[in-house]
């Protein structure tokens, strides 16, 4: 079990290592933004990830860090050495892939103190961070009790399903039994996810006979059906506590506007902080699915083929929560005391997910500075204060990792 005792952070934050670290990166700061705009130079899309993660790599190298590797998710590994013999490690963790395609453009715009490029805030950001918070502690001679593993990991965002973490915690990985986990991701000083936004992603696609719009009239048509799958799922309505949402993304279907489709489909993403919650949600929305195809075949042409549904399970996040009176979660809200923010505690879907589900203490947190446009074209970063969220991060990983 980690300990945190009220007060720690400030004596932690003066010990002379410690202390050494919080200024090397202050120093530094130019140097770590450097590298965030390196990084967000690589193309790293889901399953697109291995330039970015072998530049990661190399870097981990550089640093000094021991058994760096890239495991069988691609994941990017790199261990600082416990002193102590207690058992768990701490992972800290970064996500290497962004939401762009590979050919998105990547050109770096200033204005201000913004710069603009996809990807720089999510999340070369907290790769980053990872990096500068390898380097000071390597450089400061910092010797935690509890070995820590840094990772970047593969997946987190969108069709990537949180491949990455969910390999390191898979029943016969190494993890399992980890005392804590981090994620780095994105920006903010204040924030610390405790709670994790499970989800269910479908693609459900409807195909009937198809035919000529004028010749064929009266057959089923997979479009319509769609239509009316569309009208049942907007009209589901669950409690609003514990929260939930159900999203529509991306639909499709058909070849011309005077065939019947043979084909039409969408994808559906539904969300919950309360896995009892997005059970129940998938179980009614998939009921109205089905039950909307039905009734859109009794509508055909008698003698005419009927519709039929397939349903694909294209994502799954598992909910969780880490308790808010753990101690990993207290040396987070004094870190951020520290650095005289106000904590906030909230939900969201990270790499965090998988080991809160476990039951692994585990939260996620931004790497300092400023962002927003998150997950367009027009992200931009603003690195004013940056340096706060990286000393945050420091002092909540050597809070739980301890100090040799």
């Amino acid at each position: 079990m980690v300990t945190v005792l009220a007060g720690t952070i400030g004596r932690l934050a003066d010990e002379p290592r410690i202390a050494k670290a919080r200024a090397l990166l202050r120093r530094t700061d130019d140097t770590t933004v450097e590298e965030q705009l390196r990084i967000a130079m690589i193309a790293s899309p889901p399953f697109g990830e291995d330039r970015r993660g072998e530049w990661v790599a190399a870097r981990f190298a550089d640093i000094g860090l021991s058994n760096v590797h890239r495991d069988g998710e691609g994941n990017v590994l790199g261990t600082l050495a416990g002193t102590g013999d207690s058992d768990g490690a701490i992972i800290v963790a970064a996500h290497l892939d962004t939401v762009f395609p590979a050919d998105t453009p990547l050109h770096v715009r200033e204005e201000g103190h913004r710069l603009y490029v996809p990807g720089i805030a999510d999340n070369a950001r907290g790769l980053a961070a990872l990096l500068a918070i390898a380097r000071a502690l390597t450089a400061s001679g910092v010797a935690p009790t509890r070995t820590v593993v840094l990772a970047g990991t593969t997946g987190e965002e969108g069709i990537g399903d949180l491949r990455g973490v969910k390999y390191l915690f898979r029943e016969d990985g190494g993890f399992r039994g980890a005392a804590a986990f981090i994620a780095l991701d994105g920006t903010d000083s204040r924030r610390i996810v405790t709670s994790a936004v499970g989800s269910k992603r479908f693609r459900i696609a409807i195909r009937g006979p198809g035919g000529h719009a004028w010749a064929d009239r009266g057959s089923a048509n997979a479009a319509h059906a769609l239509g009316d799958v569309l009208s049942a799922l907007s009209a589901l309505r669950l409690p609003p506590r514990p929260a939930w949402s159900l999203n529509v993304g991306r639909i499709g279907g058909g070849t011309s506007i005077n065939a019947i489709p043979e084909e039409a489909w969408l994808e559906l993403d539904l969300r919950s902080e309360a896995g009892e919650t997005l059970a129940s949600l998938e179980e009614l929305a998939l009921a109205r699915v089905r039950q909307a195809v039905r009734s859109a075949n009794t509508h055909r042409l008698r003698g005419t083929a009927a519709l039929t549904v397939d349903v694909d399970c294209i994502g799954s996040r598992p909910a969780g929560r880490t308790r808010l009176d753990s101690n990993l979660v207290d040396a987070a809200k004094e870190a951020t005391r520290y650095i005289g923010r106000r904590p906030e505690v909230v939900a969201s879907s990270t790499d965090a997910n998988v080991p809160m589900a476990l039951g692994i203490p585990a939260i996620a947190i931004g790497a300092g500075g400023e962002s927003g446009g998150m997950h367009t074209v027009g992200e931009w970063y603003d690195n004013r204060k940056g340096p706060d969220g990286i000393v945050r991060a420091l002092l909540t990983i050597m809070a739980v990792a301890g100090q040799d």
